[in-house]
């Protein structure tokens, strides 16, 4: 950890022309920005996003943090006012398998240690309210059930922010022979909550409110959808979430600005940083650097599909990191043969008509003829690419990039994006378009069980929501193990979930767990205090 270097918070803030009285500090080097500059006239939405995505990853990840945090230190280097906005790291990846979730090397976000750990107590605060909700449903069940809430089908499930598989599926007992008595449920992690999609897709507290009274937690014995409002749970998570609803300033390794705020995943979730930060990012720089997660069929899709109608903020370029590693693990050995991958995520992303960057995320071992081999591809295809050492180097090792995405910009300031789908198209109609369209499937499959809740959904007037795909981040397919980009396959959708406080419906493809279970060697076994109160390992 670089704190040696770190800057104090109030000049990150100073850099952005805030005043003391528009953010709240929070230790040394952290901040929460106030709501109250979303209103403010003397921060008018000015900035450009820039949306960074990647092709398929490996297990360990391309580097797209690393990317994203060396691309907005980069442009601060070419003389650009910018700011990065990521998303915070979930327990489960720092414990787990890929470790923090915060850059690394020349290109992090800072205090890391604390980033990866309980940062400002964020996903503490949507773990409670979540289970808070969880609660007050089982309470409501044991005085009496005035609802009439149906104990078989109360869809509110447990959270917590840790990999833990044997809470996937758990019996509660609410005493007695009351309703509920013995009733099956579970556990997502944090990142799977709707209370953490909702807090970054809520545009106001105000907005929050609406989103948190509409949480449909399962429905009565007569099929009526029963909320969060019908329970009386509005007010008392939005007091749990009051702090966490503000987004957190922070700074890279080089002192940029960075605003990283709520944590969906981006296989199991819509995958990017809160709408309030976005909207605050447009307003206190020229450029705002997203990371959206994993690959463009996850990440980018979403971000398109639900993110933007929700803010309103259009992307105007895409970075797609590729690296080397990524490329062999997708052309099963052979860096040439991964091509196929990249070329489908190139169109993936011209699909949405946004101007695209190739990023060659740059590794140790990389020989010199394999990064030259993706620079001749992305310029077949026609795409501008730059090699990127942000890892290494910092923003240095991102100039290039910086330079690139600008011109992007500036060559085509105006892009026409579109959605895969429209809203009016039936449920199924919008999981098929981004199953044809995006991930290259020739049809779905839904489950018996999935149709009668898409229908359900219809009847009670959810029709008009976005989809959002849970699928694994491994495959273009919902496979893991099927790698490039596979011809003649159909996608399979096991189960649907309603989250409309989130605003969308969930289609589970293949075997997504909601809930991540640890490796047999997790990250947790690594990860130690010193004598002077170090945190080493993370």
């Amino acid at each position: 950890m670089h704190t040696h270097t770190l800057l104090p918070i109030e000049e990150i803030a100073q850099k952005l022309s805030l005043l003391p009285s528009e953010y709240e500090t929070i230790g040394a080097h952290g901040a929460k920005l106030k709501l109250e500059l979303l209103d403010n006239p003397a921060f008018p939405v000015r900035g450009k996003l820039i949306m960074v995505t990647a092709t398929t990853p490996t297990t360990s990840g391309e580097g797209k943090t690393v990317v994203s945090i060396g691309l907005a230190q980069g442009l601060e280097r070419i003389g650009k006012k910018s700011i990065l906005t990521s998303r915070e790291p979930s327990l489960g990846p720092v414990f787990g398998m890929k470790g923090g979730a915060a850059g690394g090397g020349l290109s992090q976000v800072e205090p890391s240690q604390k980033i990866n750990l309980h940062f400002h107590g964020d996903f503490h605060a949507i773990t409670a309210a979540h289970n808070l909700l969880a609660a007050m449903i089982d309470a409501h069940l044991f005085h009496g059930n005035a609802l009439d809430l149906d104990p078989a089908q109360i869809t509110w499930p447990r959270t917590m922010d840790m990999n833990d598989r044997a809470l996937r599926r758990i019996t509660v007992d609410v005493g007695g022979k009351h309703d509920g008595a013995n009733r099956q449920t579970g556990f997502v992690i944090t990142a799977a909550s709707e209370i953490m999609a909702i807090m970054a897709l809520a545009s106001s507290r105000a907005n929050l409110r609406q989103r948190l009274d509409a949480i449909v937690v399962g429905s009565s014995r007569s099929g009526r959808p029963v909320t969060a409002a019908d329970l009386g749970a509005t007010g008392a998570m939005l007091a749990l979430l009051d702090d966490a609803i503000k987004p957190n300033l922070v700074q890279t390794t080089e002192g940029t600005p960075a605003l990283v705020h709520t944590g969906p995943f981006g296989n199991i979730a819509h995958g990017t940083s809160s709408i309030v930060a976005q909207k605050m990012g447009v307003r206190l720089a020229d450029y705002v650097v997203n990371e959206c997660g994993f690959a463009a069929d996850l990440g980018a899709e979403k971000y398109f599909d639900i993110v933007m109608r929700c803010s309103g903020i259009q992307p105007s370029a895409a970075v797609l990191v590729v690296s080397v590693q990524s490329l062999r693990a997708q052309g099963e050995g052979k860096v040439e043969a991964g091509f196929v991958n990249l070329d489908h995520h190139i169109r993936t992303l011209r699909g949405f008509g946004v101007p695209i960057v190739v990023a060659i995320n740059r590794f140790p071992a990389d020989k010199p003829e394999e990064l030259e081999m993706i620079a001749t591809e992305c310029s077949l295809q026609g795409v501008p690419c730059a090699l990127v050492e942000a890892f290494a180097r910092g923003g240095e090792g991102a100039v290039d990039l910086a330079h690139k995405v600008v011109s992007a910009i500036e060559t085509n300031p105006r892009p026409e994006i579109q959605p895969v789908y429209p809203l009016e198209d039936p449920l199924d109609t919008k999981i098929l378009k981004v199953a044809i369209q995006v991930y290259g499937a020739d049809g779905v499959i839904f489950s018996e069980a999935a149709r009668a809740k898409l229908d359900r959904y219809r009847e009670w007037g959810f029709e008009r929501l976005p989809v959002c795909i849970a699928k694994t981040q491994y495959s273009l397919t919902d496979d893991p193990k099927r790698m490039g980009a596979p011809k003649g396959w159909t996608l399979n959708v096991s189960d649907v979930r309603l989250s409309a406080g989130a605003g969308f419906v969930v289609a589970i493809a293949g075997n997504m767990m909601l809930m991540p279970g640890l490796p047999s060697s997790p990250r947790a076994m690594s990860i130690d205090v010193d004598a002077d109160g170090n945190i080493i390992g993370v």
